[in-house]
C-alpha cells in the first residue's frame, strides 16, 4: 500500500475527512461516551489530539453524517440528530493580560450572538452572555445545548508565574463557566479539555457534575495512539519509514516505541504513543524530537532546578493520585504538573501506589537537555559541544580523554553555583551520561552487596563506576570489586571498564581516576 497524506498541522476533523488525510479512529469511544453522561472533563497533554477530539464532537452534534462514514459511530448512531453547538477554543491565543481573555470571549461569543439574532453587548460579563446564547439556542432550535471548550486552563497556564494576572484569568473563567452548571437543564452535552488540573473550588466552582475521566480505564486511550492502532491503521507509513531508514518493518516499530511510546493515562491503560511525534515522524520518515521542540515551558524547568527532587530520581518513583493528580495551584512539589503536562507517566501500579517516570527517550532526553544549564551553569552550546565530544570518546572506548574532558568541563562550572555536594556531582554525572547519545544508563543499580554509582553501557563496552568526594580513586575502585558490582558483566561480550574516581573539593573537579580494564 501507499503511504497516505498526513496533516501533521491540521486538528480539525472535518478538515482531515474532506482531504482524505489519515485518522485514528475514535468514534466508538465518543459514541460511548456521548450515550454515558451529559458533562466531562478530560486532561491530556499538549498536542495530544484534545482539539481533534472537540471537533470531532462538534461534527457529531451537528449531525454532519456523511464526515463519519466508513468510521465505528456510523453502525452505532442511527438518528444523527442536530443540536446547537458553541465550541470555545482556548488555543490559540497566547494570554498575556486578562484583556487577551476578554477578547478572546468577546469574539466567539458575539459570533454565536449573530447566529441566533441577539445584540452584542460587550459591556456584560461573558457568563451573562453564555447563559442568554444557551437559552436562546434552546429556544429557536427545540434542542437542548452542547458546549465545548478546548484548553480550558490555557489563560491560566499561560501566566502561572504572573500572580496578579493568574488571579484575574482564574476569576473571569469561573464567573464564564458559571452557567454551565445553572444552565443544565438546557444542556445535552458539556465537554472540557485541558493540559492541566486545576482545583474545581478555584474555576468552576458551581460546576461540581463535571465527570472527569483523565485517569479512567474507559476512555484512556480517546487521544493519542495505541500500538494496536499503528498495526491497524498505519501500516503503509510505517513502511515506508522502514524503508527510507534501510530497517525492517520490525525494527521500525522498536524504534518508534522506544521513542514516542510509553504514555498510560489510567490504572489499565496500553501503551499510547504521542500522536503528534508518531505522525510527524511517519510524515518526515524522520526520528526526531518533534513534540518536546514544539514548545516546553521554560518555567517547568526553572521550576524543577528550584526544588530538592532530582532528574535521576523521575527514571522511576512511586506516588499515590493524591500527589500527582492534584490540583495545580495546590502543589508543594512539581510532580503535578510534570505529569499533567507530559513529562512524567504512569509505569507500573502497586495497590493504590502508581511508579512515574519518564515516558520515552524523546520526552527523557529533551527535559534532561533544558535541565543541564541550571545545574552545569554553563550554556547550552557549551554543554553540546562537550556532550559531543564525550560520546566519541565512550564509543572509541578512550577512556582517560573521556575522564579528562569531564574534569575540565567540572572545571568550568562557576564557583559559585548551587549545591557543591556529593549529590550535586552525581547528579552532574547523570545528567552528562543520559545525554551522551544513546549510551544506556543505570544509576545505582543494586546488587547483593550494594548499589554502584553508575553503569553506562555501550554497543562493545560496559563502564561501572564509583565517585567519592572524600576518599581516594583507589577506595572507589576497590568498593567496585568488593561489592561486586561488575560481575554480572564479566562474562559478557563486551570489554569491561571499572573506574574509581574522586573529587577535588577545593578545586570543584574530578581529582583523578583509576581505571581497571577486564
Amino acid at each position: 500500500m501507499t503511504p497516505r497524506k498526513i496533516l501533521t498541522a491540521v486538528s480539525h476533523f472535518p478538515t482531515l475527512r474532506e482531504e482524505n488525510s489519515v485518522y485514528i479512529d475514535k468514534t466508538a469511544l465518543i459514541y460511548k461516551m456521548t450515550h454515558t453522561d451529559t458533562a466531562f472533563f478530560l486532561s491530556r497533554p499538549r498536542r495530544f489530539g484534545k482539539s481533534l477530539l472537540v471537533t470531532t464532537l462538534e461534527a457529531y452534534f451537528q449531525g454532519k453524517k456523511e464526515l463519519f462514514e466508513g468510521l465505528e459511530i456510523e453502525k452505532m448512531e442511527q438518528e444523527w440528530k442536530k443540536f446547537p453547538v458553541l465550541r470555545f477554543d482556548m488555543s490559540g491565543v497566547k494570554f498575556t493580560s486578562p484583556n487577551d481573555l476578554q477578547q478572546l470571549l468577546d469574539n466567539t461569543l458575539g459570533k454565536y450572538e449573530h447566529l441566533y439574532d441577539i445584540p452584542s453587548v460587550p459591556e456584560l460579563l461573558p457568563g451573562i452572555r453564555l447563559k442568554t446564547l444557551i437559552d436562546r439556542a434552546r429556544a429557536q432550535t427545540g434542542e437542548k445545548v452542547v458546549v465545548l471548550v478546548d484548553e480550558y486552563d490555557a489563560p491560566l497556564l499561560d501566566t502561572v508565574v504572573d500572580d496578579e494576572n493568574f488571579q484575574t484569568m482564574r476569576t473571569m473563567l469561573r464567573s464564564f463557566y458559571s452557567p454551565l452548571k445553572e444552565s443544565g437543564e438546557h444542556l445535552r452535552f458539556v465537554f472540557l479539555t485541558g493540559i492541566t488540573k486545576f482545583s474545581q473550588l478555584s474555576i468552576f466552582s458551581e460546576l461540581n457534575n463535571l465527570k472527569i475521566i483523565s485517569i479512567n480505564d474507559d476512555y484512556a486511550t480517546i487521544c493519542g495512539i495505541t500500538e494496536a492502532e499503528i498495526i491497524k491503521y498505519l501500516q503503509p507509513e510505517v513502511q515506508a519509514l522502514a524503508e527510507k531508514n534501510g530497517i525492517s518493518f520490525e525494527n521500525a516499530l522498536l524504534m518508534l516505541k522506544n521513542k514516542y511510546d510509553g504514555y498510560h493515562f489510567s490504572r489499565n491503560c496500553p501503551d499510547i504513543y504521542n500522536p503528534y511525534s508518531l505522525l510527524n515522524c511517519l510524515a518526515d520518515l524522520e526520528f526526531n524530537n518533534y513534540w518536546f521542540s514544539s514548545g516546553t515551558p521554560t518555567h517547568l524547568t526553572e521550576m524543577f532546578a528550584n526544588y530538592s527532587l532530582k532528574p535521576e530520581e523521575l527514571e522511576g518513583f512511586y506516588a499515590t493520585t493524591k500527589i500527582f493528580d492534584t490540583p495545580t495551584e495546590r502543589a508543594e512539589t512539581p510532580i503535578p504538573i510534570l505529569y499533567q503536562s507530559g513529562y512524567l507517566t504512569i509505569k507500573s501500579v502497586r495497590g493504590v501506589r502508581y511508579q512515574l517516570g519518564f515516558p520515552n527517550e524523546e520526552v527523557r532526553l529533551g527535559f534532561l537537555e533544558c535541565l543541564m544549564p541550571y545545574y552545569s551553569k554553563t550554556s547550552s552550546d557549551k554543554n553540546s559541544s562537550f556532550l559531543s565530544e564525550l560520546t566519541l570518546a565512550f564509543e572509541e572506548r578512550r577512556v582517560d580523554d573521556a575522564m579528562q574532558q569531564m574534569r575540565s568541563f567540572f572545571s568550568s562550572i562557576p564557583y559559585d553555583a548551587e549545591r557543591q555536594n556529593e549529590a550535586h556531582y552525581k547528579t552532574m554525572f547523570y545528567l552528562i551520561f543520559r545525554l551522551a547519545s544513546y549510551f544506556e544508563v543505570r544509576t545505582e543499580e543494586r546488587t547483593a552487596a550494594g548499589r554502584s554509582d553508575f553503569v553506562l553501557e555501550t554497543e562493545d563496552a560496559v563502564y561501572v563506576f564509583e565517585f567519592k568526594l572524600r576518599g581516594t580513586s583507589e577506595e572507589a575502585l576497590r568498593q567496585i570489586d568488593e561489592k561486586g558490582y561488575a560481575i554480572q558483566y564479566e562474562q559478557g561480550s563486551k570489554k569491561l571498564y571499572e573506574i574509581g574516581a574522586c573529587f577535588d573539593e577545593e578545586l570543584r573537579t574530578l581529582k583523578d581516576w583509576v581505571v581497571k580494564e577486564n
